[in-house]
């Protein structure tokens, strides 16, 4: 497990849920931390949460469903002067559920689609090319175990997605200090699992902060599991 002491991290939908614990999870390892919401305010509950934390907290935003606010994004990043060492592409929306699997619409897939795959590639494309050059980065992708859930498809489809992007983009970064993975948080009691969920969103520390903590010539291209972690809670 490396140090990840004054490295920066960008978590987008870190305002609440998965991304929040990630935030606090990051940050009590001494990981400097990027926050992401919809808005600026969105963020002032985990930016109040970190406070207790000897770290650097920074706040951008936007909505990823819109490409302009995307770059937008980006740049509010590239004009904090400071590295992206880790990028945890966190944030994601799910469509309604439809009993009837057929009333799905063009607006449910596109949506699903921008947020949780194209959005993520231009982060990707924006910040990995500078942690190749630094000889370092990790980046994690979130995805999902969901399966035979067609009530479900646009968000099923598009976490499908976000598993080939995330395995074309690990082709090319053999031989450099950069790892890219996948990681499946699990069923929570979050705002997108519902209040069923087998988990609650605390269940996600500290499996979810495993692919950030590899080495440099560690897993790439692989699925980590949230839950069923091999990360020892004592590192707290």
């Amino acid at each position: 497990m490396i140090n990840i002491k004054g490295k920066n991290a960008l978590i987008t939908g870190s305002s609440r849920g998965v991304g929040q614990q990630i935030a606090m999870g990051l940050a009590a390892l001494g990981c400097n931390i990027i926050l992401h919401g919809r808005t600026k305010e969105s963020t002032d509950k985990t930016f109040g949460l970190l406070k207790k934390y000897e770290v650097n907290t920074y706040v951008v935003f936007g909505e990823l469903s819109d490409e302009a606010e995307v770059n937008t994004l980006i740049e509010q990043v590239k004009e904090l002067k400071i590295r992206v060492d880790i990028l945890y592409n966190n944030a994601a929306i799910m469509t309604p559920y439809q009993t009837d699997i057929w009333n799905h619409t063009w607006t449910d897939w596109t949506d699903s689609f921008k947020v949780n795959v194209m959005a993520m590639y231009s982060l990707c494309r924006a910040f990995i090319p500078a942690m190749i050059e630094n000889g370092f980065g990790r980046v994690i992708n979130v995805s999902s175990g969901i399966m035979h859930t067609p009530e479900l498809m646009p968000y099923g489809a598009s976490k499908w997605a976000v598993n080939k992007l995330t395995d074309d983009i690990a082709a090319t970064l053999e031989g450099t200090g950069v790892r890219i993975n996948t990681l499946d948080p699990g069923w929570l009691r979050t705002d997108l699992g519902g209040e069923f969920a087998d988990h609650p969103v605390e269940a996600t520390l500290p499996g979810s902060l495993a692919p950030a903590l590899i080495e440099n010539d560690g897993p790439n291209g692989t699925l980590f599991s949230a839950i069923h972690h091999s990360l020892d809670p004592k590192i707290f």
